[in-house]
């Protein structure tokens, strides 16, 4: 089973939903790193479960431990190991759904490939696999921010048929924190909310979009045949539960404008550099980055486990109705905004360490 992901800033993440705890190991940060619990905190915190009545109501702190990688608060060089245990795992609440396969979730599939599963929780396939990308994504965040300026914001977008217009170029973390959902514009966040706990009510649950711009990111990052750099995105992207659509630019739009209007234009820039007058790129040209805003966007599913009847089988065959128990998010929408952030951030810490190497610069 991989776990692993990134070519030279290295991501291993470990641990199931009800085992003992989550973590990863982030090998490739260079020393010197100024670094401590208190830098990962923060985007673990805008993860964790319990921090609305929006979310599953699961009550877990997320408190990180470094267990090593770090010492007097640098970075040595080494593998940072980081853990974050498990405290409110109710194995129980799954005990019903032992012999079941819930529909549109991994349990079949998993099952068909290992002949074997976690049925407490979802094991790997539970979403707080995440907590070791976020933590990852912190470290990588403070590297990119200290070393290159480079910064990434993602925000809610859609939330069903809710959507909300958002300038990319303007919007901020604290227009992004100001509301639960996670939706920079007031009216749409409201109206979230509501579709939101009108599904819970229901017992259904709803997806939608997130949109991340990373700014500050330099021409040439990326490759020009298979390791583009939207292509690495998509990947970290589409690994994250629940995802089921990427995008960046224009996107699947592109394929109903002409080239006149597509093209992004060059003007010279204020460092002599190129820049373009639109962005339908993305911030992406050939593969590789062009120095401009990269702009994509993540499509979630609803969520799987509802507590409405559903149609499904046991492992023996059978057909029965399942009506799920437990907590579980009616949206992960709010939750995924930091997750998808910390995808982005490991791929562009990774392409910045590959582009150091090609220029034969040792990161500072």
């Amino acid at each position: 089973m991989s776990s692993s992901t990134g070519t030279l800033f290295r991501v291993t993440t470990f641990g199931e939903s009800h085992g003992g705890g989550v973590g990863v190991v982030v090998d490739g940060c260079p020393p010197r790193l100024a670094l401590t619990e208190a830098d990962i905190q923060p985007d673990l915190d805008r993860r964790r479960p319990g921090q609305s009545r929006l979310v599953t109501q699961r009550d877990e702190t997320d408190r990180v431990e470094i267990l090593s990688g770090v010492t007097d608060g640098l970075t040595l060089g080494s593998p940072i190991a980081m853990l974050v245990r498990n405290q409110d795992h109710r194995s129980g609440a799954y005990d019903h759904m032992a012999d079941i396969y819930r529909p549109s979730h991994a349990d079949w599939t998993t099952e068909a490939k290992y002949g074997i599963r976690a049925v407490a929780g979802g094991g790997r396939a539970s979403a707080r696999e995440t907590i070791g990308r976020v933590a990852a994504g912190a470290v990588a965040r403070k590297l990119l921010a200290e070393r290159v300026g480079a910064e990434v914001l993602a925000w809610v977008s859609q939330v069903h048929d809710v959507v909300a217009e958002i300038d990319p170029a303007s919007v901020t973390v604290e227009d992004v924190e100001a509301d639960p959902t996670r939706c920079p514009s007031t009216e749409a966040a409201s109206a979230m909310t509501a579709a939101i706990e009108q599904a819970r009510r229901g017992g259904d649950s709803l997806g939608g979009v997130v949109t991340c711009v990373a700014r500050g990111v330099p021409a040439g990052w990326g490759e020009p045949v298979f390791d583009k750099l939207e292509a690495d995105l998509a990947k970290a992207l589409m690994s994250l539960p629940a995802s089921k659509g990427f995008e960046v630019g224009s996107g699947f739009g592109a394929a109903s404008m002409t080239g006149r209007v597509h093209n992004d234009p060059f003007v010279p820039g204020p460092d002599g550099r190129p820049r373009t007058t639109s962005n339908h790129s993305g911030g992406i040209q050939g593969g590789m980055s062009n120095g401009e805003d990269i702009l994509l966007r993540v499509a979630f599913k609803p969520t799987a486990t509802i507590s409405s009847p559903q149609l499904t089988v046991t492992r023996a065959g059978e057909a029965v109705t399942l009506e799920a128990k437990g907590r579980h998010d009616p949206c992960v929408l709010p939750r995924a905004a930091p997750i998808v952030e910390a995808a982005v951030l490991v791929v562009l810490a990774d392409h910045w360490l590959r582009q150091a190497a090609l220029e034969g610069a040792a990161p500072r």
